[in-house]
């Protein structure tokens, strides 16, 4: 019965063009999602949603991490080539891009109080990133071999770092050293977690085992036994109470003091990516080939008082929800700011490549594609009401499934796999109409973080004398203090699928109706009259309908047809939508190949006038199409600095057109 089940697959969906690499889930909601593909965009979800609510462009190589800021605002992604962007999700653009590292990024994470962020790479050096100046800070060396994992501790002072070398590092901030090494696993380790309040660190690895590290001490306090798989996450329950550790197709919950499983589920998840809990339910995401799943566990239903241990049935289960009581805690109150002084204490790193500092401007390199704008204004908009989730503050989001059917791959909406154009768009298909663009109509909230006139002091994270924690002064979950949503009825429900169906039938049936009229006057051999009552018509997606035809065959195009044309392609090339711009593109290839000779050499010898009417009516036409020209290829010089594979295109394009003046 569905009152019985405790965990069940929500949702599986096709979430790029090409393979999945990485995916993150936001920690503070649990409600969005981010995903990294070899299609070289980064996609962001809302959870329990099938459609891509905006895809980020810019990366000229596959995405192998993805994180999002602590106030799900911001979302960083690694690729192979060793670069980091990061994108404001509310301004839907890029705002940085950080170079230095030579190899893959494997890890990402942003500290809990500044603007600042570090990556782990294939190239064995962790960095240290000042969001706000675009320059490495530090270049934390040690590792003998890949960096899977970096985190920030709660106070912001220390990193802990992950390495495939099987060994764990715990590294000073500001002191750019060292603190101590954690060696007794016996495999990479590819998890790292701090405790969220006491001096506790957590280890997952490839041997099959979790280890907990005293922060104090450094010494190992518990190891659990080994599991069937290797341990792919492991995340702390935000009370600090339990741990949960991921590997494939199992969950298991670990107490540390003593170790001991207290439950465990099998899941079916196979190759799982990120954890995270709210509103009682534990999330967890997975990734094969193309395809994404969510999977919900309800945590009201764990068993916290069964030792599910093998090695140690005979000690006592400790209480679930009390801390431990002997151990220092993280003093996570935010440092104060300082003005000027500090900012010019913080100098990026002397060795590093200058170009690193540079970084690419705000949407110079990328754009934000905003798929679905109706869930893209109820997560960022407005700002100061943020919720970052509709479902953020539901006791139970996601309830248990009535019957347990295998659920269908969702082909979701996606954008092509190409390189982005130089502003947000929505993408169409060539034989559907252009989905409107989502206008942001509101004036920008900066975050209170970035209301301070300069950055953090980072003596600011120098160790502090620890202060006592005490466990009643913990805020409580509060789950069922909420109130609950109210009850979505069938109207509704209707009402919001119906939405916008009215209008897109109304466009389809006038496209269709305008392409019947070029179709019945192309269908006489009337060529020429079926062009110009497509361009009169002033409809972009049924030029772009006629140039797909036409450029199957030379044979159709003659200079007259040039001349009604170019000024057409001229303004496909100036589009937003990336389809018309190859569309344009295709076509000024063949306009160059088949009348290029012929317009060169009427516009460089020009007739007398009155002689001949044929030749001055030849040479007015072939003038006509090289000003269109020109024009087309000042178009093409500014977008030819573009990334991917649209700048490819234009270069291109360009030295066509540079044919015009040989």
């Amino acid at each position: 019965m569905a009152a019985t089940k405790r965990a069940w697959k929500l949702q599986e969906f096709v979430a790029h063009g090409a393979n999945v690499n990485c995916l993150a889930l936001g920690s503070k909601s649990g409600r969005v999602m981010v995903t990294g593909g070899e299609d070289k965009k980064v996609n962001m979800w809302a959870v329990g949603k099938p459609n891509c609510i905006m895809s980020l462009s810019g990366h000229t190589s596959p995405v192998e991490s993805v994180r999002f800021g602590n106030s799900e605002e911001l979302v960083a992604a690694g690729s192979q080539s060793g670069t980091v962007k990061i994108w404001d999700l509310e301004a839907a653009k890029i705002v940085r891009t950080l170079t230095g590292h030579k190899s893959s990024i494997r890890s990402l994470d942003f500290h809990p109080y500044g603007e600042f962020v570090v990556s782990g790479s294939l190239d064995t050096n962790i960095k240290l990133w000042d969001v706000r100046r675009k320059g490495c800070i530090f270049t934390y060396r040690g590792h003998t071999n890949c960096v899977n994992y970096v985190r920030f501790s709660p106070d912001g002072r220390w990193v802990a770092s992950a390495g495939e070398d099987g060994v764990a590092k715990l590294w000073d901030l500001t002191a750019g050293k060292i603190i101590h090494e954690f060696t007794l696993h016996q495999g990479p380790i590819n998890n790292i977690e701090f405790h969220p309040n006491e001096f506790l660190l957590a280890t997952g690895s490839s041997d099959r085992t979790v280890k907990f590290w005293d922060l104090e001490t450094m010494q190992l306090v518990s190891s659990s036994d080994k599991e069937a798989n290797p341990i792919r996450c492991i995340h702390f329950h935000p009370e600090g109470n339990f741990l949960f550790s991921g590997a494939q197709d199992s969950l298991r919950v670990y107490g540390w003091e003593p170790a001991r499983c207290y439950d465990s589920y099998s899941m079916g998840w196979g190759k799982i990516g990120d954890i995270a809990v709210a509103s009682n339910q534990l999330i967890g995401a997975s990734y094969n080939l193309t395809n994404v799943s969510i999977y919900v566990v309800d945590l009201s239903r764990t068993n916290l008082s069964e030792d599910h241990s093998v090695q140690q049935p005979s000690l006592p289960t400790p209480p679930p929800l009390t801390a431990s009581g002997h151990r220092k805690n993280f003093v996570t109150d935010r440092p104060r700011t300082q003005c000027g002084q500090a900012n010019q204490e913080i100098k990026t790193e002397p060795n590093e490549d200058p170009a690193q500092d540079q970084g690419e401007d705000d949407t110079s390199s990328g754009a934000a594609q905003i798929q679905i704008g109706d869930d893209y204004r109820e997560i960022f908009q407005p700002r100061r009401n943020l919720a970052h989730s509709p479902t953020t503050n539901l006791k139970a989001p996601f309830p248990a499934p009535l019957d347990e059917p295998s659920p269908a791959v969702v082909p979701v909406s996606m954008p092509p796999p190409s390189q982005p154009v130089s502003q947000p768009v929505l993408e169409p298909r060539q034989v559907s109409p252009p989905r409107q663009s989502v206008q942001v109509h509101q004036t920008p909230v900066v975050p209170s973080d970035r209301n301070k006139p300069v950055g953090l002091d980072m003596n600011a994270f120098l160790p502090k004398q620890p202060q006592p924690y005490h466990a009643a002064a913990r805020p409580s979950a509060g789950v069922n203090d909420v109130p609950s949503q109210p009850e979505i009825t069938e109207n509704e429900v209707l009402g919001a699928i119906e939405k916008g169906h009215n209008s897109m039938c109304a466009v389809m049936n006038s496209r269709y109706k305008n392409l019947d009229v070029v179709r019945s006057i192309w269908s006489t051999g009337e060529t020429k009259t079926a062009v110009e009552s497509a361009i009169n018509m002033n409809d972009l997606a049924v030029t772009v309908d006629l140039l797909n035809v036409m450029c199957l065959k030379m044979s159709l195009w003659s200079l007259d047809l040039c001349v009604k044309l170019l000024p057409k392609i001229e303004e496909l090339i100036e589009s937003k939508y990336e389809n018309y711009i190859h569309t344009g593109c295709q076509a000024i290839k063949l306009v160059m190949k088949g009348f290029s000779g012929l317009i060169k050499a009427n516009v460089n010898s020009p007739p007398i006038s009155g002689v001949d009417i044929s030749r001055e009516e030849r040479y007015r036409k072939c003038k006509t199409c090289y000003d269109s020209l020109l024009r087309i290829r000042n178009t093409v010089e500014q977008k030819q600095h573009m990334s991917g594979k649209l700048g490819s295109t234009f270069r291109e394009i360009k030295l066509i057109l540079g044919g015009l003046e040989s």
